[in-house]
């Protein structure tokens, strides 16, 4: 974006977070209903493997993370909206849930314990991954291809995602998964109209004053 529109990176990066902010003040309000999906995931907080590999890390442990890893949980409704929020842990996204999500809608989870607080407000469903990935109607395997684009694109295009934008990021990525069906056309167009139709940023104004 930088070389295509001739200017410095730090503009085309805050344009393309103004555009994101955009995609993601749409979602705000909506209520999920009907069938939906809830998961977790964990991104972020990479630490490079020492050079010598006597000395490398298990980096499954919790000493050897760096502290920057934030949970990601999707909602997803099936032919319907997708929304996201980032916490440090996939409990957090228990509030986010109730908040969402109407009360008496069927949930889909897997075995986690912190999901079991579901139960008391909608239809659960829950599925043991460690013996099947869809049995007896439950499944979350949406919600598993979610997050399967938002690696993909956290690694094969971004390569890096910032921890303070992770939520910008799975924002975006919620807002694809939407309007995958439509043209990259009719894509453009739907950003330009968001972000025509949205107030001032106050989180991307003035940001040249701190030298971001």
């Amino acid at each position: 974006m930088s070389r295509d529109l001739d200017v410095q990176y730090r503009t085309a990066f805050v344009l393309s977070h103004k555009l994101r902010e955009a995609m993601q003040l749409e979602a705000q309000g909506c209520i999920l209903d009907g069938v939906v999906e809830v998961d977790g995931a964990y991104f972020g907080g990479y630490v490079k493997p020492a050079n010598i590999k006597g000395e490398r890390a298990d980096r499954r442990t919790l000493m050897a993370l760096s502290g920057k890893r934030q949970s990601v949980v999707v909602m997803c409704e099936r032919d319907g909206d997708t929304l996201t929020m980032v916490g440090k842990t996939e409990a957090a996204g228990i509030a986010a849930v109730h908040e969402a999500v109407r009360y008496g809608t069927v949930i889909h989870a897997d075995e986690a314990s912190y999901w079991d607080a579901l139960h008391g407000r909608y239809d659960a469903k829950r599925i043991n991954h460690s013996k099947a990935y869809s049995l007896n109607g439950a499944c979350t395997n949406q919600a598993e291809s979610f997050f399967s684009r938002l690696r993909r694109a956290e690694l094969g295009t971004h390569y890096h995602i910032a921890g303070p934008y992770l939520n910008a990021y799975a924002g975006e990525m919620a807002w694809l998964e939407d309007n995958r069906r439509e043209a990259k056309g009719s894509q453009a167009a739907m950003v330009t109209r968001a972000s025509m139709v949205s107030p001032v940023s106050r989180k991307w104004a003035g940001y040249w004053q701190r030298g971001a």
